[in-house]
């Protein structure tokens, strides 16, 4: 009988290491929802404190887009391993989308 241990045939090593991946990913969500609320908060003084329109509204698209960015990463896990084509075809449903305001955008204003 050898006194190896790997993480395979030693249970108790595999839900250590499970706990403290839980414990850290609950940790990223933590902050990250504490981020989301900061960033509402300073999307709500931005209108408070009556600043002009043209850079209240392009601020809060800012702010707005911040959070996406958090909400996919942290709580979709999309940083996680295997999230691939999903991501692939996020970003090129955006490009997409993009592509097409862009179009429209410059066929009203030329």
């Amino acid at each position: 009988m050898t006194n190896e241990h790997s993480s395979s045939s030693n249970p108790r090593v595999d839900y250590e290491y499970r706990r403290r991946k839980s414990a850290e990913e609950m940790k990223y969500q933590v902050v990250s929802f504490a981020l989301m609320i900061l960033l509402t908060l300073i999307a709500f003084g931005a209108v408070y404190a009556d600043f002009s329109k043209w850079f209240t509204i392009p601020f809060i698209l800012l702010l707005a887009v911040v959070q996406v960015i958090f909400q996919l990463y942290y709580f979709m896990h999309m940083s996680h391993k295997g999230h691939e084509a999903p991501q692939l075809f996020m970003y090129s449903g955006a490009f997409v989308a993009f592509l097409t305001l862009l179009t429209f955008f410059t066929i009203i204003w030329w």
